[in-house]
């Protein structure tokens, strides 16, 4: 969700134009794309989990996992199991940074964890929709938002509509995988050279 820069943030709510570092995640199912998503990390609010989540992009763990949770009007989860579903290797967990108080809504991606709230590894969800019954203090520990996504909600969008089934203990699994075919930093544009400074005027 590319936010309007025009309006202040609610208390609680991500800035409309964060700066810090974009990622990409190019998505495609069945051998089909499906396009890109892009997301600003907010290594400002939850720099714990900025590390872990570029720590786990840079070593290329997220190349070739799938999305396989799958709620429609609710979250998308992804980056720990491969397409024959089976899970990748997880460094340690991290610390639940709910706390600071930035909100589960639509748009915003946040760190997947079980009942233990610093449990988190490599799976991040992005809410489908406002979601703030997992912020901290209303959801208990509540869930880490690390990252707001700028462009790529259409897509977003159309794989939270992706038919399911069970895989396993898995019950919202996407019927035909739905991978992340590579997930990488983008790199600022360079601005473009100065003009070369106009020559002097003839003397008359």
């Amino acid at each position: 969700m590319l936010l309007a820069a025009t309006a202040s943030p609610a208390p609680g709510e991500v800035e409309e134009t964060p700066s810090g570092p974009v990622v990409a995640l190019d998505v495609e199912q069945a051998a089909e794309p499906l396009g890109t998503i892009k997301m600003v990390l907010l290594p400002d609010k939850a720099p714990i989990s900025v590390e872990n989540f570029l720590g786990y992009l840079r070593a290329g763990h997220y190349d070739g996992t799938v999305f396989h949770r799958v709620m429609p009007n609710f979250m998308i989860q992804g980056g720990g199991y491969t397409p024959e579903m089976e899970e990748k290797p997880q460094r340690p967990p991290i610390r639940n940074e709910a706390r600071n108080q930035v909100r589960n809504s639509r748009g915003t991606v946040a760190m997947a964890r079980t009942n233990d709230p610093d449990s988190a590894t490599s799976e991040f969800f992005i809410n489908v929709r406002d979601n703030h019954n997992l912020d901290f203090g209303i959801g208990g520990a509540g869930y880490a938002v690390f990252a707001q996504v700028i462009e790529g909600m259409e897509v977003v969008d159309r794989m939270a509509q992706t038919p399911t089934t069970r895989r396993g203990v898995h019950e919202t699994t996407p019927t035909r995988p739905v991978v992340i075919t590579r997930a990488y930093e983008v790199v600022p544009s360079a601005p473009p050279p100065a003009p070369p400074p106009a020559p002097d005027a003839p003397p008359r």
